[in-house]
């Protein structure tokens, strides 16, 4: 009687063990594949990060550049309104010699 229950236990112990194993390899692959996937997908994510940190640092020294730009702009304007008031005030000096001046 203790030997055909002490069979049937070590069977069961024995089937629960292949069964343990098997579901440890199958675990054991599909973890090394999700593995794989992340990683992929992990440098890909780096790529794209560098790639956008590329692009934020040619955007900022553009946008020095253009800002550098837009001062040299209002300063020539300022040069060219100073200008504009010096040839008006020579024209309004000269006016009265149209008068002399045949068209």
């Amino acid at each position: 009687m203790v030997l055909p229950a002490f069979l049937v236990a070590l069977t069961l112990v024995l089937a629960a063990t292949v069964f343990a194993v098997v579901r440890a390899i199958a675990l054991w692959r599909q973890a090394k594949r999700s593995g794989r996937a992340i990683s992929g997908e992990l440098e890909s994510f780096e790529e794209r990060t560098s790639h956008a940190e590329r692009h934020m640092a040619a955007f900022e020294r553009s946008s020095r550049e253009l800002e550098l730009a837009l001062e040299r702009l209002r300063i020539s304007q300022a040069r060219l309104r100073i200008l504009v008031a010096a040839v008006e005030r020579a024209q309004d000096r000269v006016r009265w010699i149209r008068v002399f001046v045949p068209r």
